[in-house]
């Protein structure tokens, strides 16, 4: 067996994994450079960049999402002579009502989950006092912090490398990893259990059959999006273990518990009435008919 076969594959493309690793590896540096560049600028201005403040998160979600589109796009190129039209990203047919869709799901989601909560006493809800101009502001603000947030790690974990190991024939190992990946990050948050790890292991596949039925990202970023900003802004609830990003939102909630039910201090990624909302979503993409594939 020659040694070129660990590399490349009998069709003379080098392998996924190595494509996945080279990707990696580019991503992080580019990630870097980015980052230092960014923050450079914002630091002498006075801008609050500090770790889990908005400002940070916006500006890690624009350019996590540019490096991973763009390094993505260069190794489908290289790699395996793809346009960037590939990636799922581009605004072609179908990509509006993709999003629209997925926009809508999400929010019924996120609704499914706390109607649980709410049905079995775990949370209830009333309106903020804070007056309407914090409020709208707040609305807005966590609007482009959740999009570019959620736009971010859908471009990373379903972009190109989920991608490139579904063209290869590896869609099942590609669902996991990229599960894995994205659920294993999340740890870092505040409050965060292994319960809150494997709902978002079951969220990401959740994102990962959204991409499978539409082959884009707009789906998918729509159901991320809707979910994070809409269980922030509009019920002042924990966005996995975050709670400072939405200084007013539209409700203010209180947590009666259990925890196991309502997620606790972590927000409703960390109980069950998110898994079983998470379940039926998910099956509800997989098996309704009528989702447009990009391009189509």
């Amino acid at each position: 067996m020659p040694v070129s076969w660990i590399f490349f594959g009998p069709d003379g493309v080098l392998r996924s994994g190595w494509r996945f690793a080279v990707f990696s590896a580019l991503f992080i540096v580019a990630v870097i450079f980015l980052s230092i560049v960014a923050f450079t600028i914002a630091s002498p201005v006075g801008i609050e960049t500090g770790a889990g403040s908005a400002t940070f998160l916006l500006i890690n979600g624009v350019f996590t999402t540019a490096a991973a589109l763009l390094i993505g796009w260069l190794c489908a190129r290289t790699f395996e002579r793809l346009p960037f039209s590939s990636l799922g990203a581009s605004l072609s047919s179908g990509w509006l009502q993709n999003l629209v869709i997925g926009s809508l799901l999400g929010a019924a989601t996120l609704s499914l989950a706390i109607g649980i909560a709410w049905a079995f006493g775990g949370v209830s809800f009333s309106v903020n006092q804070a007056g309407a101009s914090a409020i709208l502001q707040t609305l807005a603000l966590t609007f482009a912090v959740f999009f570019a947030a959620g736009a971010a790690e859908e471009a990373l974990f379903r972009g190109y490398i989920f991608q490139t190991f579904d063209r290869s024939r590896l869609t099942l190992f590609a669902v996991v990893l990229t599960s894995l990946l994205f659920a294993t990050v999340h740890n870092a948050n505040p409050n965060a259990s292994l319960f809150s790890w494997g709902n978002t292991f079951l969220a990401g596949i959740w994102f990962a059959v959204a991409y499978i039925r539409t082959r884009d990202l707009w789906f998918a970023t729509g159901l991320h999006v809707m979910w994070n900003w809409m269980q922030g802004a509009f019920f002042g609830i924990e966005v996995s273990g975050l709670r400072e990003l939405v200084p007013a939102p539209l409700l203010m909630e209180t947590d009666s518990g259990p925890a196991w039910l309502t997620g606790g201090s972590y927000g409703l990624e960390g109980g069950i009435a998110c898994t079983i909302a998470l379940l039926i979503s998910t099956a509800l993409i997989w098996f309704v008919p009528g989702l447009k594939r990009s391009g189509s």
